[in-house]
């Protein structure tokens, strides 16, 4: 072999190394490796001990035979009144008797008058299928109301596939739970409510319930917020969680790590009707005073104040003299009511009851509602720049009403802040109460928030007004403390509203 082929040999060879080379580097993902060396590997990234991850199952052990399916069924009611036409077709009396259309249409024709068939009672329709858990060991257990709703017979279906009848004690439609009990000589596993004042968000939750009818089904996540709002009833404050749940849920609980139950699983919100991860349970604090109450008496008493209420907005806070947009500023008094007889009146700001601050007019609807009627209560009451404290007696809600209503009429709009002048023209009252409103220039401030001639302006921040010269003055005086606006209250037909306009 000659010298030049032998050097072509070694190129050769030096060249195939280096190309494994890089072939070995690129499967291992080092890239680029410097000709005739020796590639070096990193050190490999792992943990020194596997995660320790969470395992519910000791959790689902314990609880599962506290959690039922609840079956509800309701009774068929008779169909009554005359036959639908499409059964009194013309041609359908001409039709052979053993017509297979004749047979088919005369199941359903309404019989002549003084005759009925007789087809003996009608069995039981299925109203709804939903979850709940005992909480007791004699028997009681909760659930939705909407999941008993329209019905007439119950039965609950043990973990282990038995089923039990059982009867309704009571509802609270407001709350959406329900209470059923079944009679049995034994005891039953069940479960107790956890404080869910020490409920965070991000802390693990386990659901367990009949989701689509299936029975003891088991899923998990977290808590994902506290206080959500869903306008689903006066008193929301849900708890959302993002464990699977599903249509056949409802009723059902939502457990913590201890196995206590923080929240009554009871809505979803979901564009398809299927699991999204937002889900709504009924926090434990409220689930156990309603059920308590419903176990002891039947039915719910609510503490009632009788006031019309609205949200502080930053208007209202800044004519009103107010640091912050919080409390539940008083659209008007129900005459007669513990409200009104205690001293409350329109204009008033609730800022606390019995020492616990209110931030928002729903809070104070959950606060009073949790309260005894009878019970006299210390309201912390914003009027002329300073809080005052009014002691209330409260009274017992009517059924047909919430604790607090929203004002009946919509929110005035927002008041132009570049706007100079009220464009009003006034006089007062005959019976010597507020100024009637006699003109309105068009596009006035006035006119952009719907003051019209007629009203009467009753006060300027919460002060009466009966003169120009009260106008004038409360103008004044809030010019010099500051304040960007006023506050007005005007009645019309009877109704109260609030209107705040621009000063300086």
């Amino acid at each position: 072999m000659s010298a030049n082929n032998s050097t072509i040999s070694k190129t050769r060879k030096r060249l195939v190394a280096t190309a494994a080379s890089v072939a070995i580097a690129g499967a291992v993902g080092l890239g680029a490796v410097t000709t005739g060396a020796v590639p070096v590997l990193a050190e490999p990234v792992k943990l020194d001990a596997p995660v320790q991850a969470p395992s519910f199952a000791d959790v689902v052990e314990l609880v599962s035979p506290a959690v039922v399916s609840v079956r509800v069924n309701g009774s068929v009611q008779e169909a009554s009144g005359p036959a639908a036409p499409f059964f009194d077709m013309p041609g359908f009396e001409d039709l052979p008797d053993d017509h297979p259309m004749k047979r088919f249409f005369d199941q359903f024709r309404e019989p002549p008058r003084g005759e009925r068939r007789d087809r003996g009672p009608r069995p039981p329709r299925p109203v709804s299928q939903g979850s709940g858990f005992f909480i007791s060991e004699d028997g009681y257990l909760v659930t939705n109301n909407h999941v008993i709703q329209g019905g007439d017979q119950y039965t609950v279906v043990m973990d282990d596939g038995t089923e039990i009848d059982a009867a309704l004690v009571g509802t609270d439609p407001r709350t959406d739970l329900a209470v059923l009990k079944v009679e049995e000589k034994r005891k039953f596993t069940y479960v107790d409510f956890a404080d869910d004042d020490r409920v965070r968000v991000g802390d693990w939750v386990v659901a367990v319930g009949n989701p689509f009818g299936l029975g003891g089904t088991v899923t998990a996540g977290i808590v994902s917020a506290r206080g959500r709002e869903i306008s689903a009833n006066p008193y929301d404050d849900y708890i959302q969680i993002d464990a699977a749940v599903n249509r056949g849920n409802s009723g059902g609980p939502a457990f913590n790590l201890s196995g206590e139950v923080i929240g009554v699983n009871t809505a979803i919100f979901s564009p398809s009707g299927g699991n999204v991860g937002i889900a709504f349970a009924i926090p434990a604090s409220l689930a156990k005073s309603v059920t308590q109450q419903l176990i002891e008496k039947g039915e719910i008493e609510r503490g009632w104040l009788g006031v019309e209420i609205r949200p502080v907005t930053a208007e209202f806070a800044e004519s009103l003299g107010l640091d912050e947009e919080k409390g539940a500023f008083i659209q008007g008094t129900q005459e007669g009511q513990p409200a009104a007889k205690a001293g409350i009146r329109a204009g008033d700001v609730i800022l606390a009851v019995k020492g616990e601050s209110i931030d928002s007019p729903r809070e104070l609807a959950r606060k009073v509602a949790e309260l005894p009627p009878g019970e006299k209560v210390e309201v912390s009451v914003w009027r002329n720049g300073k809080a005052i404290t009014l002691e209330v007696e409260l009274g017992e809600m009517p059924t047909d009403q919430q604790v607090a209503s929203a004002p009946s009429e919509e929110p005035a709009p927002e008041a132009d802040a570049a706007a100079a002048g009220f464009g009003l023209t006034v006089t007062p009252s005959e019976d010597g109460v507020g100024l009637v409103v006699t003109d309105v220039e068009p596009g006035s401030v006035a006119d952009e928030n719907g003051i019209q001639p007629g009203d009467v302006l009753r006060s300027v921040n919460t002060q009466d007004v009966s003169s120009v010269e009260d106008l004038k003055a409360a103008v004044e005086a809030a010019e010099q403390a500051g304040r960007q606006a006023i506050l007005l209250q005007v009645v019309r037909d009877s109704a109260n509203r609030f209107v705040t306009l621009p000063v300086g």
